[in-house]
């Protein structure tokens, strides 16, 4: 399960990475409570605006990040990003710290933290695989993935802590000195032992390159399709659970928080079960695992009680971490090295720029459906999305032809 460990190279950046991405967490509750505490009666408005500008970068800019980790070396470009990110962190400590954070301050840095995310997103993901090789790839990935929820469950509550205690100017602070722990992992490694894949000289067209590329390979071009549809859809939790908690079952912001830390529970599980695999995952464990995401999603929104709705949080958690993880993986395991940094700006562009574009359409719903209709509604197009994909991925003499027939003979 933890055999990426073994290569030192991999685990001077996974130890950095607990660090940093617990005080990543830790920030983005304190980012909302500033917020919240700058804007007021107006803290509603000003979040969606904050999460915006952190978002917006990605979905203008997010395709040419994949483009600059083809280009320049990967360990130089994420020690540029955790430089910048660690940057923007400080002054946004030192501006609560003393007493002159303004709300518009925090939109310009959310936004810069979103340009710096641009570059990141890609250059970590395909950095991978020059850390441990592509023998090693879905268990390094999984290993990440179980890094970030880790994270996810005590960042929170440290920053909690940390904000009743000393408010949140020292919470940023802290964000920021986190980002050297990376740096030192990424200055340690031993280039030597880096599997190094070949830079890509700078050209015109590189972009649409990238995207012709995809688009000439079925298998990348409908993982992509699937991610982006049960992302968009399924992976809005945030609005859902929050509704859920508050209107059905009339509870509050701590049983908010215990059913969001559930679902990460279930994510850490599921993200620790898939670094157990050796090898690139098979369509059908990607279609599985999405098909009993869709499933466990929409049971989520019939359970009759808080404590039944908590319980399903779980599988729920592990589905989507089976289903994210293979994802993934079979995208970095299935691209050509001089590729792999575009083909994966572009899944993270379709995984997480689709979010801010799902999150108001499920909050619609909620709000003309109800919660309970809007996360049953949210599993549903899941499960069809990997019904359909499954069906334009199958190899010829499979089923696919007939239910294609059956299909067009009942329109």
């Amino acid at each position: 399960m933890f055999r990426s460990l073994r290569i030192p190279n991999y685990r001077r950046y996974a130890t950095g990475t607990v660090v940093s991405n617990t005080g990543t967490w830790m920030q983005r509750v304190a980012q909302d409570w500033l917020v919240l505490e700058l804007a007021g009666k107006s803290g509603g408005t000003a979040l969606g605006i904050t999460t915006a500008m952190q978002f917006l970068p990605l979905l203008l800019f997010g395709l040419w990040g994949g483009v600059l980790a083809d280009r320049y070396p990967k360990r130089r470009l994420l020690m540029m990003t955790q430089i910048a990110m660690g940057l923007l962190a400080l002054v946004l400590g030192l501006l609560a710290v003393t007493g002159t954070a303004q709300v518009w301050h925090v939109y310009v840095l959310a936004f810069g933290l979103g340009l710096a995310t641009v570059v990141d997103n890609p250059v970590r993901q395909s950095f991978v695989v020059e850390m441990v090789g592509k023998e090693d790839v879905p268990n390094a990935i999984a290993l990440n993935s179980a890094s970030f929820n880790g994270a996810r469950l005590l960042g929170p509550a440290v920053a909690g802590v940390l904000i009743a205690a000393f408010g949140t100017g020292p919470v940023f602070l802290v964000n920021a000195a986190s980002f050297a722990a990376v740096l030192v992992g990424l200055a340690r490694m031993r280039t030597d032992e880096l599997h190094i894949a070949d830079t890509v000289p700078r050209a015109k067209g590189q972009l649409i390159e990238g995207l012709r590329y995809v688009k000439g390979r079925r298998d990348l071009l409908m993982t992509l399709v699937l991610v982006g549809l049960v992302a968009t859809f399924g992976m809005n939790f945030q609005v859902t659970i929050a509704l859920v908690a508050r209107q059905v079952f009339h509870t509050g912001a701590s049983s908010f928080g215990l059913a969001s830390s559930m679902l990460a529970v279930g994510a850490l599980t599921g993200a620790l079960l898939a670094a157990r695999r050796t090898a690139r995952p098979r369509q059908r464990v990607l279609l599985g695992a999405a098909l009993l995401f869709g499933v466990l999603e929409a049971l989520t929104g019939l359970m009759p009680t808080y404590w039944a709705f908590l319980v399903v949080l779980v599988p729920t958690g592990i589905a989507l971490m089976t289903f994210v993880t293979s994802a993934n993986a079979r995208m970095q395991l299935g691209v050509d090295p001089a590729m792999r940094g575009r083909v994966m700006g572009l899944y993270m562009f379709v995984f997480l720029g689709t979010n801010p574009l799902g999150a108001p359409a499920v909050g619609w719903m909620a709000e003309h459906l109800g919660p309970r209709s809007a996360l049953v509604a949210c599993g549903g197009i899941a499960l069809g999305a990997a019904l359909l994909v499954g069906l334009f991925m199958a190899p010829r003499g499979s089923l696919a032809p007939a239910v294609r027939r059956v299909l067009r003979t009942s329109a």
